[in-house]
């Protein structure tokens, strides 16, 4: 989605289509992602809005509306990425050359 586009402006879109509960644009550094997240109360209107609203125009960008994926959703063939147990520092970085 365009990267001026707000939590409000977002819920206010979807809001054509049934109440919602919840919108959050996912920022790094204060900055849009250009993607959200948003919930709403009723699973057929929530429905109806996806069908209707993914690849639609917003200012220069059509955009993707699809539901979340939750990690039951992820395929075997994805395994989850590994994380550090412990981060790794400078030094311990310097000290494997």
């Amino acid at each position: 989605m365009p990267y001026h586009v707000t939590s409000e402006g977002i819920m206010q879109l979807f809001g054509l289509f049934g109440p919602v509960l919840s919108s959050k644009i996912m920022t790094e550094n204060g900055k849009s992602k250009g993607f959200g997240f948003l919930e709403m109360e009723d699973d057929e209107q929530a429905q109806k809005a996806i069908k209707i609203l993914d690849g639609s125009p917003i200012a220069d960008r059509n955009i993707v509306v699809k539901p979340a994926e939750t990690q039951e959703d992820l395929s075997p063939a994805q395994p989850p990425k590994k994380l550090h147990k412990r981060p790794r520092t400078f030094q311990s970085l310097w000290q494997k050359q």
